[in-house]
């Protein structure tokens, strides 16, 4: 079975991988039952922390720029995803398929407009997917990020996206980071996709009806969900502006919806610079609600929305 470590945030990479490796341990696995890894850095970080705390084991690994951290002495966090013995290794560990789930690295180019590296993004998935045997139909969640400058042309993405995704149209979340993962990069994707059917999950938001992406997709005994703000599902109006604690409820009622009685066990939670301070209120509401989830949480430089000071994306298990 698949299980999601919280995230471990620190000082930087070194101390990081060091406190990673304990935990591992302490949760009964080892370098090789990793099958993603995800950096969260506000800096580069060298590789040899990584290639040292895998001591050998390769799987794919998602780099995100973020604008910090909730607690302000942290540089660096990681997450982790394992599952025993590692999963299937494919292209050598490039792609790691664990249950029904298929682990990607993230992606980027430098090269050409916002839309172009878009399209480049999801080709280059498509290509990654085929040494799988799959293509981007298998797509259950798409993750990009942007910067808060490229906002006005965000909705460019949406062509390519309902060119190459489908007919089961992914989850998405949209998070906006202004330090580029690479000089000249607009967009960072990362992605999940699933061996098997794919079966879309709606509580019957006709929104959704017009979209590219869908609030959930399930896979086997997975439900992978899109990211989740204070949106009004039928009016498509934000809510509870500046109150933290109420746009967070809002988000997870939704969560809930979707979920309709799934565990979930995994929550990725960006809030902006302007929530910070009203973060930690959150932990025991969320705790009781959520008990068994593993949380990272990461300072994001904005949400699409203005008015978003949080964007919660989830994972559950089915019944």
């Amino acid at each position: 079975m698949t299980t999601y470590l919280p995230g471990i945030a620190g000082p930087d990479p070194a101390t990081v991988y060091a406190s990673a490796a304990r935990r591992l341990a302490d949760a009964g696995f080892g370098p090789g039952d990793v099958v993603h890894v995800a950096e969260y850095v506000t800096a580069t970080a060298p590789p040899d922390a990584r290639e040292g705390f895998l001591d050998g084991h390769r799987a794919p690994v998602s780099v995100v720029p973020v604008a910090g951290f909730p607690d302000p002495g942290h540089r660096f966090a990681v997450d982790l995803t394992v599952h025993p013995g590692g999963g299937e290794a494919v292209a050598g560990g490039l792609l790691r398929i664990a249950g029904d789930l298929v682990h990607l690295p993230s992606v980027h180019t430098p090269t050409g407009a916002f839309r172009d590296q878009y399209t480049w993004c999801l080709e280059r998935i498509g290509e990654l997917l085929g040494h799988a045997g799959l293509g981007l139909d298998a797509l259950v969640r798409t993750t990009d990020f942007t910067a808060t400058a490229t906002r006005a042309e965000y909705p460019r993405c949406g062509r390519p996206r309902r060119d190459l995704l489908g007919p089961v149209f992914p989850g998405a979340a949209g998070i906006l980071v202004d330090t580029p993962v690479e000089a000249g990069a607009a967009v960072s994707l990362d992605a999940l996709a699933a061996r098997g059917p794919l079966r879309p999950v709606n509580p019957g938001w006709s929104r959704y009806d017009t979209l590219t992406y869908l609030p959930g997709v399930a896979a086997g005994d997975t439900l992978v969900m899109s990211g989740f703000g204070a949106l009004d599902p039928e009016s498509q109006l934000a809510v509870h502006e500046d109150d933290l604690p109420a746009q967070a409820a809002f988000v997870y009622d939704n969560i809930d919806l979707v979920a309709a009685g799934a565990t979930v066990t995994r929550l990725l939670e960006y809030v902006t610079p302007a929530a910070v301070a009203d973060y930690p209120r959150l932990a025991a509401a969320r705790a009781e609600r959520y008990p068994h989830a593993a949380v990272t949480s990461v300072v994001c430089s904005a949400l699409l929305r203005p008015q978003f000071l949080i964007e919660v994306v989830p994972t559950a298990v089915l019944a």
